[in-house]
């Protein structure tokens, strides 16, 4: 990055002033910013100096800095940074600002920078000699597609060559530059293509013909009141429009059981468990759940596939107490399965699920408030005997792989943490979990 300084003493003024109308409108600018904030105004106002004088001097830094109650130092770092001040005089008539970024030079810009050093000055930043003409090279100007380009004061040329921009430097020179005409110096509208328009040359072969609306028809005569029709039947549910992605766990509505069917699916469902629970206490097979199954027997019987399983207890407690042990107010967890080679029927594979775990009395908790379980992920948790969340709350290692496994998780409820949330839950509800988590639930 080149260094800019000022120019030299010699060829600075004593002092600077805005004239009437820039003063007017200085003051106008520094008002609008708010109070401790006037010093936001100094790049217009250095604009505004530069716009009158055509550069900016060590007095007009000066001048701004007192304006805006800033150091010196700081409107010196403004106007040294932005390479569109300019920090020493330029010509009366035109200063030639020629793009030298790529675009441009591989259009010709370097032709043009030859034309400057030729009719200005061997160097930029340098008056010609009655102090009219100066010119220097500077980035981009914008307007590559019509390279190569300049900028003298706030007007663009664009598309020269040599020859022409000589003619223009050489109109400049003599004070006729508002004869030269900006923008392109060419067969060509702005940036559309040289010698005009490629595309979109057809003429409209047939005009547009005036909509107009048809009569409004007569009004016919009102039909006798008819009989009430007989209310027409309910139609069946029906899932022949149900997208595919669509299935009954997520959307219950879809298959038209009654409540009361539902209830009595529920009522039965209670009876089974407390059954199941009722034979496997006094060592007897459940008939009731599986025709024709062989279970413990007194003295050390088999289960299926002949594989030992050991002895049974002694004394078996009775039906009453098994019965009664379901009607416990706190959920028990059961243990895991005695039997390593036990298979359980997982999600993926089909079937229904065996329960892992006995199902508490009472009302079931709002599973899907855990964030990671929804409507179809409680069913099957339901269905393995898991309603409550002071369950999930007490799961230990063995009872979490044993769920994982059966449900396919693959680690879900550690990475979720449905312990952490089941206690929340379970100790206070909603509030607990705000409080413990920082969010809702769900």
């Amino acid at each position: 990055m080149s260094v800019r300084r000022l120019a030299d003493e010699s060829v600075q003024p004593a002092s600077f002033a805005f004239n009437a109308e820039n003063q007017a409108w200085a003051e106008k600018r520094i008002a609008l910013y708010p109070a401790g904030r006037q010093q936001s105004a100094v790049i217009p106002l250095l604009m505004r100096a530069q716009e009158q004088d055509g550069w900016v001097s060590r007095a007009t830094i000066e001048k701004v800095a007192e304006m805006l109650d800033m150091p010196y130092i700081r409107v010196l770092e403004v106007a040294t940074f932005y390479t569109q001040f300019q920090l020493a005089p330029v010509g009366r008539n035109a200063h030639i600002q020629v793009c030298g970024t790529t675009p441009c030079m591989l259009r010709g810009a370097e032709g043009l920078i030859e034309v400057c050093k030729s009719k200005i000055h061997p160097e930029p930043h340098h008056l010609n000699e009655d102090g009219t003409m100066s010119w220097e090279e500077v980035e981009c100007l914008g307007a590559c597609v019509n390279a190569p380009m300049v900028a003298i004061f706030q007007d663009v040329y664009e598309d020269l060559t040599p020859e022409r921009f000589e003619e223009i430097v050489d109109a400049f020179a003599a004070g006729k530059g508002d004869t030269i005409k900006p923008g392109p110096q060419i067969d060509r509208l702005n940036a559309a293509a040289v010698g005009g328009r490629t595309t979109l040359l057809e003429q409209p072969t047939a005009t547009r013909k005036k909509f107009v609306p048809p009569p409004a028809p007569e009004a016919p005569a009102a039909p006798a009141p008819a009989a009430p029709a007989a209310a027409a039947p309910a139609a069946a549910p029906t899932t022949a429009g149900r997208p595919r992605d669509v299935v009954e766990e997520n959307a219950p509505a879809i298959k038209g059981t009654p409540r009361t069917a539902k209830v009595s699916q529920s009522k039965a469902e209670g009876e089974r468990l407390a059954a199941d629970v009722a034979a496997t206490a006094n060592g007897k097979p459940n008939t009731a759940m599986r025709e024709g199954a062989t279970g413990a027997e007194s003295e050390g019987g088999k289960v299926d596939g002949g594989k030992a399983v050991g002895k049974a207890k002694a004394a078996a407690p009775a039906a009453d107490d098994a019965a009664a042990s379901v009607k416990k107010s706190k959920p028990v967890i059961k243990a895991p399965a005695a039997n390593p080679d036990e298979v359980v029927p997982t999600a993926e594979k089909g079937g229904d699920l065996t329960p892992l775990f006995e199902r508490p009395e009472g009302a079931a908790d709002d599973l899907k408030l855990i964030s990671g379980v929804g409507p179809v992920i409680e069913r099957k948790l339901n269905d393995l005997g898991i309603t409550r969340y002071d369950q999930i709350a007490a799961f230990q290692p063995e009872d979490i792989a044993r769920v994982d496994a059966v449900l396919n998780f693959r680690g879900r409820i550690e990475r979720d943490n449905w312990r952490g949330q089941a206690e929340a839950l379970a100790r206070g509800g909603v509030e607990e979990y705000r409080k413990v988590f920082g969010k809702d639930p769900r």
